[in-house]
């Protein structure tokens, strides 16, 4: 009986330190990842200021260019380059990279990349990771572009909308200035042990 007691207690003491163990493993882990994940960030906020700095002037100029349109009257697809840009052509098929800004049929801009005196970080499109209008609209423009698209609501957000400043079958306007994709900044990958621990439950 003693025996078993104690054998009991030793296996109690021992989970126990085992337990202190692979938390102590998880907090190595955790703040290693999230100092890998602040360079990280700091070099992705580094690469946004420097890319505003080149381009701020350029694209700012059209900050002032939203304004209210006629719904109604956008039943397709329109196009209007303001600048012709002199890079490599974009196709339905093509990621570029770009500066927006989004605009209702009342002018109330509802996104944007113009933040004060500055511009956000850029914005990465995929094919098939942004709305058809912009897809097809950005077809033929050339890196170092500015163009103003027109989309109807069906190419845009449908009857579904997107949020109270674009309701169910709205017509949308952007304006879009492509630019040289900048170098890519690899997220650090979290650790399988953490990912595991999390999935587990972990707190």
């Amino acid at each position: 009986m003693v025996v078993g007691t104690i054998g009991s207690f030793l296996a109690i003491i021992l989970a126990n330190q085992n337990q202190q163990t692979d938390q102590s493993r998880i907090n190595e882990l955790t703040a290693q990842y999230q100092k890998d994940y602040n360079e990280y960030q700091a070099k992705v906020d580094a690469q946004a200021t420097q890319l505003s700095a080149q381009y701020f002037e350029t694209f700012n100029q059209f900050a002032t260019r939203p304004a209210a349109f006629d719904a109604a009257g956008v039943t397709e697809l329109q196009t209007s380059d303001i600048i012709v840009g002199d890079g490599a052509a974009i196709t339905k098929e093509s990621s570029f990279t770009a500066y927006y800004i989004g605009w209702n049929p009342t002018g109330k801009v509802f996104d944007g990349s113009i933040e004060g005196d500055a511009l956000k970080a850029p914005f990465d499109v995929t094919p098939g990771g942004v709305i058809p209008g912009w897809t097809q609209g950005a077809d033929g423009m050339k890196v170092g572009g500015v163009r103003e698209l027109t989309i109807p609501a069906s190419l845009a957000y449908g009857e579904t909308g997107s949020g109270a400043d674009i309701p169910a079958n709205t017509p949308i306007k952007f304006i879009i200035m492509i630019i040289p994709t900048p170098e890519k900044i690899d997220a650090p990958a979290m650790p399988p042990e953490l990912i595991k621990y999390y999935q587990a439950g972990g707190q």
